[in-house]
């Protein structure tokens, strides 16, 4: 009951006109932030957090707009990730697995809808799981060390084994030039260069948009030129933009696992939502099995990393109030927004500024309201990108695409290397190379490889640290099974299905 007067109390602060008209901003401008590739939550949060302290905005105000700038950012990646197959973050990356195809279908306003109600749905559980068990769950993020880092990093790498299909070599194939690309640049821990060929513009690695606009982006253009070119495969635009009763009970129950799966990885500091859209999705397409055709345009395979990005996303706000640790980049810019305040994050803020703390949370729930009532309505407007010619839509996606990665370091480098990676993608994918695991493996890359270096330096090197928690076992024990499982399922169909001799 206590719980209840002190959310009760929340309401009373997120609905003040100020801070409603406040959270309405922060979600239209997250919103038009995250469909644009290159920028991005954190970003989008870095650049209003000075504007939000120079108008002397009260913290909780602040906070509130961030807040729903961030949640905006995770509905507005989707767009583009749909429309044209370029993710707008990392996240985004499984939507485009099967929203790309679906918008291809004609079905892109559908897309777009069932991905907007997923991400409502996964916004909200999340956000019920921080009222019911935020301190409970941040006590069990402690209990993570960088051995069980490195072991749910694995995991992610053997769930990716749900987006290998019948190509399991291509895919490894990806993920191990995704790893390799994440190793260029400076090794913090020796402070040694790694691979830069002494070009100085490589010494800070490879950028992710930069990896993330050529492979998809780039590649995307060349094969919408090819295609253009025979004539064939140009996208087709239906009339229905709204999902109907069919597709949304085809994916209630994969939106549901997907949004607590979403939330619980969300907790881990750092773990984020690319890991959790990428279990989810496997997931999702073992449950389906042979009834799904993930992959092809299956309306599963949108719904479920949406869900799983947006509750994710606010998984991550547990850790930071909680222990003060944040839980993602984007809730480290807002770590920063509060020291601005004079007001430290951790176990004390619930009992010293509860004001802010409930107000926050309550924000969450009306900020994803907003969220909803914004993009489902916005979505006949969004599906009127595939109606233009290619003439005028490939300039348009390459101008985005410069512009996103010459704003990370405003060189010239980036695009000339965005340009090779497009190239090098466009090849790949002519052979029938998936992206996304190479995607998945830059991206989590670094973090496998700084969380087994900090294992390993607490023992000496010695390697049973790796497996000594239960934490760890488990882990290590669901990374076999992804691994092992679906090739004997295949091999025992085959079997059966083989005619007798």
């Amino acid at each position: 009951m206590e719980t209840l007067q002190y959310l009760l109390s929340g309401f009373g602060v997120a609905l003040t006109p100020t801070n409603l008209a406040v959270a309405a901003l922060g979600a239209f401008i997250g919103t038009v932030v995250g469909m644009l590739p290159g920028l991005g939550p954190i970003n989008g949060v870095a650049i209003l957090m000075p504007l939000a302290f120079a108008l002397k905005l009260p913290p909780e105000t602040a906070l509130i707009l961030l807040a729903a700038v961030y949640m905006g950012c995770e509905y507005g990646g989707r767009i583009s990730s749909i429309l044209l197959n370029v993710p707008g973050d990392a996240g985004a990356i499984m939507t485009a697995m099967d929203g790309y195809p679906m918008a291809r279908k004609g079905l892109g306003g559908v897309a777009l809808s069932i991905s907007a109600w997923a991400s409502f749905i996964g916004s909200l559980v999340a956000t019920m799981g921080i009222v019911m068990f935020a301190p409970l769950l941040a006590r069990w993020a402690l209990a993570f060390g960088p051995a069980e880092y490195f072991a749910l990093m694995c995991f992610a790498f053997a769930c990716i084994t749900g987006l290998m299909g019948d190509a399991p070599m291509k895919a490894a194939l990806a993920a191990i030039i995704g790893l390799s690309l994440s190793t260029v640049g400076l090794d913090s821990n020796s402070g040694v260069y790694r691979f830069t060929g002494g070009d100085v513009h490589l010494s800070d690695g490879i950028q992710f948009i930069v990896v993330v606009i050529g492979v998809f982006s780039i590649s995307e253009i060349l094969l919408m030129l090819e295609q253009h070119h025979s004539s064939d495969g140009l996208i087709k635009v239906s009339g229905r933009t709204l999902f109907n009763l069919k597709e949304l009970s085809l994916t209630w129950w994969g939106t549901v696992r997907s949004s607590i799966v979403g939330f619980v990885v969300g907790v881990l500091p750092g773990a984020g939502a690319t890991i959790a859209s990428a279990m989810t999705y496997a997931m999702e397409k073992r449950i389906a099995a042979d009834d799904g055709h993930f992959g092809e345009g299956d309306i599963r395979g949108v719904s479920a990393p949406e869900a799983a990005n947006n509750a994710s996303a606010a998984g991550s706000f547990v850790p930071m109030l909680t222990l003060g640790v944040p839980g993602s980049g984007t809730t480290a810019v807002m770590v920063g927004a509060l020291s601005l305040y004079n007001i430290t994050p951790g176990p004390a803020l619930f009992s010293q500024n509860p004001t802010l703390v409930w107000g926050l949370i309550a924000s969450l729930f009306v900020a994803n309201v907003m969220l909803l009532f914004i993009n489902i309505p916005m979505v006949g407007v969004f599906t009127r990108v595939l109606r233009l010619p290619n003439w005028a839509l490939v300039p348009g996606i390459l101008a985005i695409s410069a512009v996103g990665v010459y704003s990370v370091h405003a060189t010239t480098f980036d695009l000339m290397l965005m340009a090779v990676f497009g190239t090098a993608g466009f090849l790949l994918r002519k052979q029938g190379v998936p992206m996304a695991p190479l995607i998945l493996g830059f991206v989590l890359g670094d973090m496998m490889e700084q969380n087994l270096r900090r294992a390993l330096s607490i023992t000496n090197g010695e390697l049973g640290i790796l497996v000594e928690s239960p934490i760890s076992i488990g882990l290590w024990i669901g990374a076999a099974a992804m691994v092992t499982i679906p090739p004997l399922l295949r091999l025992l169909a085959r079997r059966r299905h083989a005619p007798a001799h």
